[in-house]
């Protein structure tokens, strides 16, 4: 039976960067979604994949991204959603997931089928994230309200387009489930 994982995308985060101010506001609103997701998807059993971004330190592994996160300008950001023993981890340098990482690989021999994401930025990564994932024939869904944006405007629009050209499953947080079974309805 294939599984649904969830996929958490760059919310191990110092916010430093130039967009920092304009995405925090639109953080604190998809944070509790986020941990609703996490809650769902670990007393499912289900995978639980954090792909973060490396900010450029070629050195680094998870638990030094997470020590910078929880070190830098919003701390509360990340403390809730902070990865448990159980979680995995990939590391990216681009805007997708999946961009010469190994997460199709990881996807697969877990018998991944679907995957559900996470995270921040909508008309970004999330956005990328959701092509290369249906490009590799993954099942893909999210909620609007487990996702973070710069731009709203543009967010809407990566949303809509996502859902009409990428056959993206965008869906209240209260419809996805991680039950391989029933695809959200």
């Amino acid at each position: 039976m294939a599984r649904t994982a969830l996929v958490v995308i760059d919310m191990l985060n110092a916010y430093e960067h130039e967009d920092a101010e304009a995405l925090v506001p639109s953080v604190r609103e998809a944070l509790p979604g986020v941990e609703e997701l996490l809650r769902r998807a670990r007393g499912a059993g289900a995978p639980v994949i954090y792909v973060n971004d490396n900010f450029g330190r070629w050195r680094s592994h998870h638990g030094e991204i997470l020590e910078a996160a929880l070190a830098g300008r919003h701390p509360d950001l990340v403390k809730t959603i902070a990865p448990d023993e159980e979680s995995l981890f990939v590391v990216k340098a681009r805007h997708s997931a999946f961009f010469e990482t190994p997460l199709a690989y990881l996807l697969g021999q877990l018998g991944v089928r679907r995957v559900v994401l996470c995270g921040q930025v909508t008309e970004q990564c999330i956005l990328y994230s959701a092509l290369d994932a249906r490009i590799r024939h993954f099942d893909v869904s999210l909620a609007p309200e487990a996702v973070a944006h710069i731009d709203a405007d543009l967010a809407d629009a990566a949303l809509r387009m996502m859902e009409h050209n990428m056959s993206v499953r965008v869906r209240p947080l209260d419809a996805l489930t991680f039950d391989s079974a029933e695809p959200d309805a």
